[in-house]
């Protein structure tokens, strides 16, 4: 069973960074795209950023040109760097994995991003 380890959450006050990684717990052969969700209170959940095996990126409109999403396949580990963060931003954190054959998604725990005004 894949389980994936997020950290890098907490309190920050607006523009500043946090950078969030994502690691899967198991060797993972093949995985095809990574990606990271928020959902903050009262809200829907919604897709941050994705990257794709081949490395494209798509980022929510709000984050476009603050967050970068990266990947390291080596160690099956997907980042976030967060920069010049808003009160807006604060929400609960998580990253996705989509494994091949089938792909198969899974979702790591949350990890709380805080951005104080």
């Amino acid at each position: 069973q894949v389980q994936l380890v997020e950290s890098g959450g907490g309190l920050v006050q607006a523009g500043g960074s946090l950078r969030l990684s994502c690691a899967a717990s198991l060797r993972i052969a093949r995985i095809n795209a990574m990606a990271w969700h928020r959902q903050a209170p009262g809200k829907q959940r919604e897709p941050v950023a994705t990257i794709t095996s081949g490395g494209s990126t798509n980022y929510l409109n709000a984050v476009k040109g603050r967050f970068t999403i990266s990947r390291d396949n080596a160690n099956n580990t997907v980042y976030l760097q967060m920069n010049s963060l808003k009160p807006e931003d604060t929400a609960v954190y998580y990253c996705g994995m989509s494994v091949l054959p089938g792909n198969v998604n899974y979702w790591g725990q949350g990890t709380q991003v805080t951005v104080s005004s």
